[in-house]
């Protein structure tokens, strides 16, 4: 039997930017199918660059990545863009169209997804986020955190090979933070969580990458990254007070 690719692999990546700043200088990454990621670091780390070559937004001035084996490239990227689903920070830059409905079927319909087919796939895609019944409603009229969950369904209805999101607990409150944690956790589906809310990582993730400097400074269990105070303030983060790794 043929081995299963990895989800992502990402080899020897580095990229600068038209005026020469260079964000990325040889980063390296292996997920596994099935795997829950946290991607760590601070401001101006290299971590939106990185996540922007994932599908395609931005191409490799060097170095290689692959989506479940198949490499990012031009003449893969409608391929790549339905494998690789970025749900951004605030929903309503995915959120566009009158209905929850509507937004949730733009991709597949994009495909030629048409009929009872897709219809089938919205109603999946929304019974993941647990929501249900609300397909007809308009997507300004539910609260944010719902909004948040709507986004993570249309990626879904896609049925990607990985989830990527940025920053997903921010202007939650505590039950959206809670609702967004269970669903995240009832996924079939690779997850790379690109934040900075430590605990949010370690509730989520069993494993975290700290990218630094645009390169990968650290790659561990969650729990013995966030154990490490000297490490966390070398690449500036910081737990909350009175927050202890090891304790929820």
């Amino acid at each position: 039997m043929t081995p299963t690719p990895p989800s992502l692999r990402v080899s020897e990546l580095a990229y600068a930017y038209p005026d020469g700043t260079q964000a990325l200088f040889g980063v390296d990454i292996t997920i596994g199918a099935g795997e829950r990621v946290a991607l760590l670091g601070p401001n101006g780390a290299g971590k939106t660059t990185l996540v922007m070559h994932l599908n395609g937004i931005l191409t490799a001035g060097h170095g290689t990545v692959e989506v479940a084996g198949l490499p990012v490239r031009k003449d893969t990227m409608k391929e790549i863009r339905r494998r690789v689903g970025l749900v951004f920070q605030d929903p309503d830059d995915q959120l566009f169209m009158p209905t929850v409905r509507e937004d949730v079927a733009f991709g597949p319909a994009n495909l030629g997804m048409r009929g009872p087919e897709l219809e089938e796939r919205v109603t999946e895609a929304l019974e993941l986020v647990g929501l249900p019944g609300i397909a007809d409603r308009p997507p300004h009229h539910l609260s944010f955190g719902q909004r948040r969950r709507v986004a993570v369904a249309t990626v879904l209805a896609m049925r990607p090979e990985i989830l990527v999101l940025d920053e997903p607990s921010s202007n939650l409150d505590p039950a959206s933070r809670r609702e967004l944690a269970e669903v995240l956790r009832s996924l079939d589906v690779t997850v790379l969580m690109v934040t900075h809310d430590l605990p949010y990582a370690m509730e989520l993730c069993e494993r975290s990458l700290i990218l630094s400097d645009g390169v990968i400074a650290a790659d561990g269990a969650t729990r013995e990254i966030l154990a490490d105070p000297e490490l966390l303030a070398k690449h500036r983060l910081e737990l909350p007070f009175g927050f202890v790794a090891g304790m929820r």
